[in-house]
């Protein structure tokens, strides 16, 4: 008899303890996303929905015990993936929102290599006014198309070519040597969502989408010199203006639209 009243009041005292992973949510996270077929993920696992608004009860403690992780992944096209993180206390309570739709500094942006055909590049570069006094940069630079034009072509006094692709820089790099030109061109590893200077540059060529060239908007406008040329196969910089806009018709068929921006003088 002993022994079942020890079971029975066992059996009590679990039914008044808070079950792990069980029970009403003390936390309810609101996940802001910025396009309704993104994923959301809780420290690392996969939560099922869709839609701008996300309700995500939470009862399971984060694996680090400090935070808990909230990330979000999408592709607003064909060639771009975001993949952004936000953490929360792990002592909050209630209805928290976390707001994906803000970009931070912590976010990743991967972008599927596309190349620009030579047409269009030899329009960037004249749009640009590349001359042997210029050092052109390209950021994202792919196979390094832009910048074996610029110097080739358009005789750039030296080019730079900045791509977060080890394989593509290797073929760079290789192309360099083939075509003798390891003096005048320079490939190097880097991330654009990273890069915070190139003051070194009177032209940088850019085929990289609007969220990216926003990104890199504020480095261009402050270390960039007076008179230096940016010129973007496509995409804007958001509401800064481009001095000059062409449109045409490229070998292929296709219709292109390259923008170019003259970096002004500052104010003092």
């Amino acid at each position: 008899m002993k022994g079942r009243f020890a079971v029975a009041a066992m059996i009590c005292l679990l039914a008044t303890l808070p079950l792990r992973g069980v029970g009403e949510a003390k936390l309810v996270l609101k996940v802001l996303v910025p396009q309704e077929d993104a994923e959301v993920l809780l420290d690392g696992k996969l939560i099922e929905g869709e839609g701008l608004v996300r309700k995500v009860p939470v009862t399971v403690p984060p694996e680090d015990k400090k935070h808990y992780v909230v990330t979000g992944k999408w592709e607003p096209n064909n060639y771009t993936k975001f993949t952004r993180t936000r953490k929360v206390p792990i002592d909050s309570t209630g209805e928290v929102t976390v707001d994906l739709t803000k970009a931070y500094d912590t976010e990743k942006i991967k972008i599927r290599w596309v190349p620009t055909p030579e047409d269009v590049v030899d329009r960037m570069c004249k749009l640009a006014k590349v001359t042997k006094n210029d050092v052109v940069y390209d950021i994202g630079c792919g196979d390094g198309i832009m910048v074996f034009h610029a110097v080739e072509k358009f005789g750039a006094k030296r080019g730079v070519g900045i791509d977060i692709d080890k394989d593509l820089l290797k073929k760079c790099l290789a192309k360099a040597k083939e075509r003798k030109l390891g003096d005048r061109v320079e490939f190097k590893y880097g991330d654009a969502l990273e890069i915070k200077d190139v003051s070194d540059a009177d032209v940088v060529l850019l085929y990289m989408g609007d969220d990216v060239n926003l990104r890199l908007r504020p480095v261009l406008q402050k270390t960039l010199k007076p008179g230096s040329r940016v010129v973007s196969h496509r995409f804007e910089m958001g509401d800064w203006r481009p001095t000059r806009t062409e449109t045409f018709t490229g070998e292929d068929g296709d219709e292109y639209t390259i923008h170019l921006w003259v970096i002004g003088e500052r104010k003092k």
